[in-house]
């Protein structure tokens, strides 16, 4: 397993979501490929194009990478043989190492029916080989847009959720403290009532 990265000041292109402020880091892509020779060939020009890339050579390489290094897109190849794609994509998804990772499959132009399988299983998008790098950087910029705008939603709807309990927690203690209140005017009406009989029994027994 590798991992490419290259620095912003070597030329690398800046991600169009970037200099609008939406992801202030690099994306993180996991390659998943068994052809050692593609996987250095992707890796080079992802990272010329500002990603940070990971390798691995097939799925269970690929959960191994992820327990230390969280991705934002999973890139891997239709033709994976020891474990096949859509059964590392559902290995990778139950393992809850990438919860937020997008899914993209490439295969060959004349492969139409990888492609089929692969969204079918839930990819996010497919991509033909041999791959057009400037359509699939536009792709996976916009994943990357799509994915940081569900991470802030989701952020947003915990927080939603947190003040919700608190505000339900602080309204449980003010309807107790009300309650208490209402049974100490109760013991204090019982009480001022008590004390006006005791007042008219002397007023009585005097008469």
């Amino acid at each position: 397993m590798q991992i490419f990265k290259r620095s912003q000041r070597s030329g690398a292109r800046k991600p169009a979501n970037e200099s609008a402020g939406r992801m202030e880091r690099r994306p993180r892509i996991l390659v998943i490929d068994e052809n050692p020779t593609a996987r250095t060939v992707i890796a080079r020009r992802l990272s010329h194009l500002g990603y940070d890339v990971a390798l691995a050579e097939n799925g269970f390489a690929a959960l191994g990478l992820l327990v230390a290094r969280p991705v934002d897109i999973v890139l891997l190849d239709m033709g994976l043989t020891l474990l096949s794609a859509v059964a590392t994509m559902e290995k990778i998804r139950a393992s809850g190492l990438s919860p937020h990772a997008c899914f993209v499959t490439i295969a060959g132009r004349l492969e139409r029916p990888l492609a089929v399988e692969a969204l079918a299983a839930g990819a996010d998008d497919h991509i033909a080989k041999p791959l057009d790098f400037d359509l699939l950087d536009a792709r996976l910029r916009h994943l990357c847009v799509r994915a940081e705008q569900m991470g802030a939603l989701t952020r947003h709807n915990a927080e939603l959720d947190a003040r919700i309990a608190r505000r339900a927690v602080e309204l449980g203690e003010t309807r107790e403290a009300l309650n208490e209140l209402q049974a100490d005017r109760a013991r204090l009406v019982s009480s001022i009532q008590a004390l006006h009989d005791e007042i008219a029994r002397l007023n009585a027994a005097r008469g």
